[in-house]
């Protein structure tokens, strides 16, 4: 019989990791309640404070918005010379 991993959502992820920052149990006791080995939320916890500081990076979040919208007006443009061919080809169809 072949095991198959569990795949944990992000927002169960959090929930686990929230738990133990607030060191309230043990865990033990936390991946008793979660099924999960106690060393995958060591790893989880480790994870989530090696990039919390990227949380409240400005730098990092302004240039997605500019991305985007270039992105955006690219492809606006990429139709409207679709549509302009297709008007042209299909002119006396219509």
């Amino acid at each position: 019989m072949k095991r198959t991993r569990k795949k944990f959502s992000p927002a169960f992820k959090l929930k686990v990791v929230l738990e133990a920052l607030k060191e309230q149990s043990t865990l033990s006791e936390m991946a008793q309640k979660y099924e999960v080995h106690p060393n995958v939320i060591s790893r989880w916890k480790a994870e989530f404070l090696d990039k919390a500081e990227s949380v409240f990076d400005s730098k990092s979040n302004k240039p997605e918005e500019p991305q985007k919208e270039d992105d955006l007006y690219k492809e606006i443009g990429r139709m409207k010379i679709e549509n302009d061919w297709l008007k042209k080809k299909l002119g006396p169809f219509q």
